[in-house]
C-alpha cells in the first residue's frame, strides 16, 4: 500500500528525475569500485564523498521546499534540523571509536577525557548502538520542531516574524553547542570517526555505499514531498499558503496542516544531516550557523521554490559553484551568492526550473485560430 502511495503521484517528469538519480546512486559507486584507477571514467573517492556532500544538502533543500514552496513557512533556521541529525550520527562514530582513541579511554570520547569528564554524560548513553542513534535522528529533530512549531503556529506567527525566531533559534543552537561544558566537543565538535556499522569510514566500499543511501534518501524523500503536495492535503497546504485566513474561515485548522509537514520537513532534513557527517568526516557548531540556513533557501530560490526537482538542482549547482569558485577566489564567495540571490529575484523569479517551464511566447502578429462555432 505505501509503494503504491509513493508512486502513484509521479507525472513523466517526475519519473525521470528518480531514474536519473537512482542511476548516479548506482553508476558512480560501480566506476569507483570496478574501473581502474587510470581509467577516463572513473570516479575518484575523492569526488564521490563530494558528491555525497551535494547529495546531502539536496535532502535539505527538499526539506525547505516542501515547507516554503508549498506551504509559504519561510525557514531561516532549518540547518538546526540538519546539524542535529549530524550530532546524532556524530555521537554514535565517536562512540565506535572506543580505546582507539588518541587517551585510549574505552568509554569517554576523547574530549571528554582531556576536559577531565569523571564520566559519560547520561544523553550519550544508548549511541553505541546504531538503532538507537538512528532512532534520535528523527526523534530529535521532530520533537525539536514539534514544540516550536505547537508554540509558533498556535500562536499564529507567520511572515517574515516566523522567519526571524526560526533564525534566532538555529543561533541559540549555536552558542549553546560551542559551549565546551555543553558535552559536544565544543568548537571542536566531533571528528576521527573510525567505523560505521563494522566498516572502515575512510573504505572505498563504505563511502560508494554512503553515496548510494544518499541517492536513496533524495528518491524517497522526493517521492514523500510528491506524495504530499498532490494529495488533498497538499491542496490544503497550498491554499494555507496563498490565503491563510481564508482558508481558516473555511473550517480548516491551518495551523495543524503547517505544524505536520513542519515536522516532516526537520526530520528530513535530519536524516539528511545524518548521512552528511561519516561522508565529511566532521560535525561542529559551525554547522547551526544562520548563514548556512540561509544559503540553503538560496538554493531553493536558484532551483526554482515550489518545483522539488528545483530544490535538488539548485542545491548540487550552487554548491559546485562554491566548490570552483571558493578554490580560485574564496574571499568573494559571499558576495558572489549575494549577487546570485539579487539576480534570481529580480530576473527570474520562477528560478531554474521556471524558466525551463516557460512557454514559448507566440509572435505577435500571430492569433489563435477562432474555434469552430458548434
Amino acid at each position: 500500500m505505501m509503494p503504491h502511495i509513493l508512486t502513484r503521484s509521479l507525472d513523466r517528469g517526475a519519473t525521470l528525475f528518480v531514474i536519473v538519480v537512482a542511476a548516479f546512486g548506482i553508476l558512480i559507486p560501480l566506476s569507483n569500485l570496478l574501473l581502474p584507477s587510470g581509467s577516463a571514467f572513473q570516479v575518484p573517492t575523492y569526488l564521490m564523498a563530494l558528491f555525497g556532500k551535494y547529495a546531502c544538502y539536496a535532502v535539505l533543500a527538499l526539506s525547505i521546499d516542501l515547507i516554503w514552496g508549498y506551504c509559504g513557512i519561510l525557514s531561516l533556521g532549518h540547518g538546526a534540523f540538519f546539524a542535529l541529525g549530524g550530532y546524532a550520527m556524530g555521537m554514535y562514530l565517536m562512540r565506535q571509536i572506543g580505546s582507539r582513541g588518541v587517551y585510549g579511554n574505552p568509554i569517554l570520547p576523547d574530549f571528554m577525557v582531556f576536559l577531565n569528564y569523571p564520566k559519560l554524560p547520561w544523553y550519550w548513553h544508548g549511541f553505541d548502538m546504531f538503532w538507537f542513534a538512528a532512532l534520535m535522528v528523527i526523534v530529535v529533530p521532530g520533537l525539536l520542531a514539534f514544540c516550536f512549531g505547537w508554540l509558533a503556529f498556535r500562536s499564529r506567527v507567520t511572515g517574515v516574524y516566523l522567519s526571524i525566531i526560526t533564525q534566532a533559534m538555529t543561533y541559540a543552537l549555536l552558542l549553546a553547542f560551542f559551549r565546551n561544558d555543553f558535552g559536544f566537543g565544543g568548537n571542536n565538535g566531533l571528528t576521527d570517526f573510525k567505523d560505521i556499522l563494522g566498516f572502515n569510514v575512510q573504505a572505498d566500499g563504505t563511502r560508494a555505499a554512503l553515496f548510494a543511501l544518499s541517492c536513496l534518501a533524495i528518491i524517497v524523500a522526493f517521492l514523500i514531498c510528491r506524495a504530499v503536495v498532490t494529495s488533498k492535503l497538499g491542496k490544503v497546504l497550498i491554499a494555507v499558503r496563498d490565503t491563510e485566513s481564508r482558508t481558516r474561515f473555511l473550517g480548516y485548522r491551518p495551523e495543524r496542516y503547517k505544524l505536520f509537514v513542519w515536522v516532516l520537513s526537520a526530520v528530513m532534513a535530519g536524516i539528511g544531516g545524518a548521512l552528511y557527517v561519516p561522508q565529511v568526516g566532521i560535525i561542529n557548531p559551525g554547522e547551526f550557523s544562520p548563514a548556512n540556513s540561509i544559503e540553503s533557501v538560496i538554493w531553493v530560490a536558484v532551483g526554482g521554490r515550489g518545483t522539488l526537482v528545483g530544490a535538488v538542482l539548485g542545491a548540487v549547482l550552487v554548491n559546485f559553484g562554491k566548490t570552483v569558485f571558493t578554490g580560485a577566489l574564496p574571499e568573494l564567495w559571499l558576495f558572489a551568492l549575494g549577487a546570485l540571490f539579487i539576480l534570481v529575484t529580480l530576473l527570474l523569479p520562477g528560478g531554474i526550473m521556471g524558466l525551463i517551464g516557460r512557454p514559448a511566447r507566440r509572435p505577435k502578429n500571430v492569433t489563435p485560430a477562432a474555434e469552430p462555432a458548434e
